[in-house]
């Protein structure tokens, strides 16, 4: 796997092919928009959306921890889709997560979090973490010298070549924020296209690949 290591001022950062972010310093891990229940919740709406109840996004997180062993796992909001996909399947499992990927969990509410909540998880406020403030949607943080890092957009990129075109979930980073968006882990999440104002890494093919860097009158302090 080819992550990519990215360095604002003093914080040195990793993007993960995963779609997580990696923080050696404290050696946490951050993670965005997982959306479990999703299926389960179009399901009581009356669509027929095949479930695997989760599996797909919880099988390549736990693999992800037991590969990085962070000593804690940063969730940035939209951990849960909406109240009514928070089975009681799925109670059990956030319940033992924390012993089965070894590592404290924090979970930053989110936007789909508002109407849920987990036992022994309570779901905490936008927060500093060294020199990063830690949000799910986008937000200016106190201190203007801080890094949003962030999810909630679940950021993609539209590569074209003639007839053809293929959307990639991507990294993007803000230099006027300044800010950084990370890619939504979850499954069944979509995607929408961050646009010329973002330098974008695309997640392609388990590797990190650059597609438009800081040019030299934004990049300033900050380098990637």
């Amino acid at each position: 796997m080819a992550e990519l290591v990215w360095r604002w001022e003093s914080e040195e950062l990793v993007f993960l092919p995963q779609r997580a972010l990696w923080r050696p310093a404290g050696r946490e891990l951050l993670v965005a928009d997982l959306h479990l229940g999703k299926a389960e919740a179009f399901q009581a709406a009356g669509v027929p959306l095949p479930s695997d109840a989760d599996c797909g996004t919880l099988n390549p997180l736990l693999d992800l921890c037991h590969r990085w062993k962070p000593s804690r796992l940063i969730i940035l909001g939209d951990l849960i889709h909406s109240r009514s996909g928070l089975t009681s399947r799925l109670r059990d499992v956030m319940a033992a997560l924390p012993a089965l990927i070894g590592a404290e969990l924090a979970w930053i509410g989110g936007n789909h979090d508002r109407q849920s909540w987990l036992e022994g998880l309570p779901q905490q406020p936008a927060q500093a973490l060294g020199r990063l403030w830690l949000s799910h949607e986008p937000e200016r943080p106190p201190d203007q010298n801080q890094l949003n890092v962030c999810g909630h957009l679940h950021p993609v990129t539209r590569i074209s070549g003639g007839s053809d075109s293929l959307r990639l979930p991507c990294f993007a980073f803000d230099p006027n924020g300044p800010r950084l968006v990370i890619p939504a882990f979850g499954e069944l999440t979509g995607g929408h296209e961050c646009g010329d104002l973002y330098c974008q890494w695309l997640v392609a093919d388990d590797a990190i690949v650059p597609w438009l860097k800081p040019n030299s009158k934004t990049q300033g302090r900050r380098s990637a």
